[in-house]
């Protein structure tokens, strides 16, 4: 299938080429061609001291805005109109799924955890539109291959094809390898679009007692390309949304630790700069580090420099297609 360099069909005709196929696949029946394909593997347990953080999920379909002002803030441009399309996303549930914590939006919620913990995810595909299996795929965080969310053809175990309707629960340890924040997403049989259109989120985990920063946001940087949209641009967004604005405005106070973790979210490079400030990565300072494919870097400083301050991709041609944002610091 060609491709763009987004990491995407080329046209809308192959959108739905791929969509119809990933609606035709019927779940496989696993075929042990080799003796790894026949072993058994146990749910895991927290370790002493740990505890089970459940999440209950459900991917669905909706309508989306990227720039819901209709305009850019920054440089006071209007955006074209034509902007809205139906995306997919991965919805948080009070346990049970008795009823939504939050509205469905592009980029799910960040899982948290400590060394120690079990994250469980209940998973439930509830989209009645595209019509076609899904997945949870982590990364970071150790796991069998049940629980490893992947499609894998006639390879594929339960947790890598979640039909329409259907329900499947994951387990995965947070090891102390695993601190750090990661990025989740669809693996299913058509994730490549799917991910484009928002089934993607964001996994931190912690030390075991380590303190939350006192401000911490997760950035995924990604282009929404007309091919996925069928808005006559590309939209260069952040967490979907695109133009200063409409995506995240991040506020501290002077004395804050503040930390941002930026997660590259397509096939494309970004870099991540927030005027008026740096911070240390390992003996050298940063203020314009490079994001490449699932990379993710941290930001973090201990705020003293009151005002508003932009940040942004210094990819320019991403930056002026929208990716750029507000951090504003109150004294």
């Amino acid at each position: 299938m060609c491709a763009l360099g987004g990491g995407v069909p080329a046209t809308r005709a192959h959108i739905a080429k791929a969509d119809a196929a990933a609606r035709a696949l019927k779940k496989p029946t696993p075929i042990a061609s080799d003796p790894v394909d026949s072993l058994k593997f146990g749910t895991p347990e927290p370790q002493p001291g740990g505890v089970k953080r459940e999440y209950w999920l459900q991917a669905e379909s909706f309508i989306w805005d990227p720039v819901p002002t209709g305009r850019d803030e920054w440089m006071k441009m209007p955006v074209p109109s034509k902007r809205k399309f139906r995306a997919f996303g991965y919805r948080l549930y009070d346990e049970g799924y008795a009823k939504p914590l939050g509205p469905v939006q592009m980029g799910g919620p960040a899982l948290t955890g400590e060394v120690g913990d079990t994250i469980v995810v209940h998973m439930r595909n509830g989209d009645e539109h595209f019509n076609q299996a899904v997945t949870f795929h982590p990364h970071g965080v150790r796991y069998t291959p049940d629980y490893d969310g992947s499609y894998l053809g006639k390879f594929t175990r339960a947790g890598g094809f979640i039909a329409p309707g259907e329900e499947f629960t994951y387990t995965f340890e947070c090891t102390p390898d695993s601190v750090g924040v990661w990025p989740y997403h669809d693996h299913g049989p058509n994730h490549v679009v799917n991910i484009a259109r928002g089934l993607f989120g964001s996994v931190i985990v912690r030390e075991k007692g380590a303190k939350a920063p006192d401000v911490e946001e997760v950035l995924v940087l990604h282009q929404l390309p007309p091919q996925v949209t069928g808005v006559p641009r590309v939209l260069q967004c952040i967490n979907g949304r695109a133009f200063a604005g409409n995506t995240p405005t991040i506020r501290a106070k002077v004395g804050q630790d503040v930390a941002i973790h930026v997660i590259g979210g397509d096939s494309m490079f970004h870099t991540f700069h927030v005027h008026g400030h740096r911070w240390q990565v390992g003996h050298r300072n940063e203020d314009c580090p490079t994001v490449g494919p699932n990379e993710v870097i941290t930001a973090r400083w201990n705020e003293d420099n009151p005002g508003r301050w932009l940040y942004h991709c210094h990819v320019f041609t991403h930056q002026d297609a929208g990716m750029a944002g507000w951090l504003l610091v109150n004294p």
